[in-house]
């Protein structure tokens, strides 16, 4: 069983990383921190005639790391009640990788996989966060990936997560089922 965390934060060492590294200590896991990669954003071509054009940036390189992994990790922090911009950037050039000659089997590639989601932020994360949270899993049912839970956190300000405890037991739960 192989784990790739995608971080879509853009704070270092933010809540979310820290409430994921809790989750993750111990283990063995690729770490890809989205905010170090240049992804474009998706140009919609998906009714066009001549579909999506290769675009020069990492995003590729990227899916080709996921490919790999058996259970991949969304650590997000909730901005404006949904994930961030770098995380939505990602996810959204799905549309294209579904459509790569490159990918031809991406779907069927990426259905086995099983999600999780972990989500810190302010205002009242545990119920304005679930909107995002809904979010994740229609993306994960259309891709056919199995959501198997997430792991929201309250914390606006650096280490605010420190004070959760509800989130850091939840986190310690998960990586004791991902041992």
């Amino acid at each position: 069983m192989s784990i790739a965390v995608l971080y879509g934060g853009n704070r270092p060492n933010g809540n979310t990383e820290t409430l994921t590294k809790k989750v993750i200590q111990g283990l063995t896991v690729e770490e890809i921190y989205l905010k170090d990669h240049l992804i474009e954003p998706i140009v919609d071509k998906r009714h066009t005639k001549e579909g999506f054009p290769e675009i020069d940036d990492d995003y590729n390189s990227i899916i080709d790391r996921i490919l790999q992994h058996d259970i991949l990790i969304f650590s997000t922090p909730i901005y404006w009640y949904s994930m961030t911009g770098t995380m939505k950037n990602f996810v959204d050039r799905w549309s294209q990788t579904l459509r790569d000659s490159k990918y031809p089997d991406f779907k069927k590639q990426m259905s086995p996989k099983r999600a999780y989601v972990i989500a810190v932020g302010g205002d009242n994360p545990y119920m304005k966060g679930l909107p995002m949270i809904q979010q994740f899993q229609h993306i994960f049912d259309f891709i056919g990936i199995s959501f198997d839970g997430y792991i929201i956190g309250e914390g606006n300000k650096p280490d605010e997560i420190a004070q959760d405890k509800e989130a850091l037991f939840a986190a310690e739960q998960l990586r004791k089922k991902l041992q």
